[in-house]
């Protein structure tokens, strides 16, 4: 549904000339589908590489003498263990020890910090967390963010970018593109090995144009949000709210999730106390209502979000976001998942806007090893 935005994007003309009707995501308008197939957007990702703006995610510089002491309340992650060039993907979460948001910490400088985050509560458990220190917290539109994810991205900054395949995984550097000041991140949303451009909201259209310009030879073509639905679930990577229990609700809880049911509870340093919940975190371990998991289905039709899964006569879990790859030619999903069902190979039906039988499997279905996100050179 399209709505009025508060917050503009600079590319808002591009991508109403590929067919994006601008729909509201984040308090911007984003571009969730072109006029082209998204199979094809897919298939350049993982195969050549497609360039996304993602400039809905929402920048926040933290920066003081206290903005260490900000960060490290606020979050899951030690980041006493940065350095100024790396980043960190990490959580955050409420009193109940429930998750509220996730973000990627970059170290940019002794006493600086940029914190990228999505649609949960990032912005206010900074703000909460800076109360009573010597730190500032900035809110900034002005910074885009474009997305070159897939194997040739390597090979066309190359071309562009001295040093760019040095950079390791999230790991950060400032460069100039095409004569332009830019941040660089080997970081990405695709399970692929990709980078983000920071660059200012003057530079973003034209460092746009020229990707798609000189990029056409290595294959790469702008790609539509939704693609990242696609790659997400082949790949485990969540998207607040639409795996959470704010879109799927407990009959008689009220939302919240923990980060042992998410699967993300990797994102807690070994160690670390004094984060917001970090005690209620640790009591939660081991008291699961669901499990985030990977359900494979029979047949070549993707499942649609709500569709059911059912086993011994009841229902057992609700798909959260599915597709079907032509590339690997199998129908995914992601799912919340009773406990003693999300283990691989356990029957399932689908039931909802197809009936198939389909089994749970482990995550991610695509490079299980993490390899080509990591890969050096």
């Amino acid at each position: 549904m399209t709505t009025h935005p508060w917050r503009i994007s600079a590319l808002a003309d591009r991508h109403l000339a590929l067919g994006s009707a601008l729909e509201d995501w984040n308090g911007m308008g984003t571009p969730w589908t072109y006029d082209g197939d998204l199979a094809d957007m897919h298939e350049a990702i993982r195969t050549r590489a497609g360039l996304m703006d993602v400039s809905g995610l929402k920048k926040v510089h933290v920066v003081g003498p206290h903005a260490e002491a900000t960060i490290q309340e606020a979050v899951t992650r030690d980041v006493r263990l940065l350095h100024p060039g790396r980043a960190v993907y990490a959580c955050m979460l409420d009193d109940r020890g429930c998750f509220i948001d996730d973000c990627i910490v970059y170290r940019t400088g002794p006493t600086a910090w940029l914190v990228v985050h999505g649609a949960g509560d990032g912005m206010a458990q900074l703000t909460r967390s800076a109360q009573g220190r010597d730190v500032s917290i900035r809110f900034d539109d002005d910074l885009h963010d474009l997305s070159l994810q897939g194997p040739a991205a390597v090979d066309f900054l190359a071309d562009h970018v001295p040093g760019v395949r040095d950079l390791r995984y999230f790991h950060h550097m400032h460069a100039t593109l095409f004569d332009r000041p830019v941040m660089l991140s080997r970081t990405g949303y695709t399970g692929e090995r990709g980078y983000e451009i920071f660059c200012r909201r003057e530079d973003a259209p034209a460092i746009w144009d020229t990707i798609l310009e000189l990029g056409e030879s290595h294959g790469i073509i702008p790609c539509a949000f939704t693609t990242l639905d696609w790659l997400r679930v082949e790949s485990y990577l969540l998207f607040y709210p639409y795996d959470n229990s704010e879109m799927h609700p407990f009959e008689d809880e009220p939302a919240g999730d923990t980060l042992w049911e998410l699967g993300l509870d990797f994102t807690v340093t070994p160690g670390k106390t004094g984060f917001r919940g970090a005690e209620e975190h640790e009591r939660r371990r081991g008291k699961e209502r669901f499990r985030i998991f990977g359900v494979l289905l029979e047949g070549d039709r993707a499942a649609t979000e709500g569709d059911t899964l059912w086993a011994d006569g009841r229902q057992v879990g609700v798909i959260t976001c599915a597709m079907y790859s032509r590339l690997s030619r199998r129908s995914m999903a992601l799912a919340r998942l009773d406990v003693p069902y999300a283990k691989q190979g356990t029957p399932l039906q689908v039931r909802g806007s197809l009936e198939v039988d389909a089994i749970a499997h482990t995550l991610p279905f695509d490079d299980p090893e993490k390899r080509k996100r990591t890969a050096v050179g």
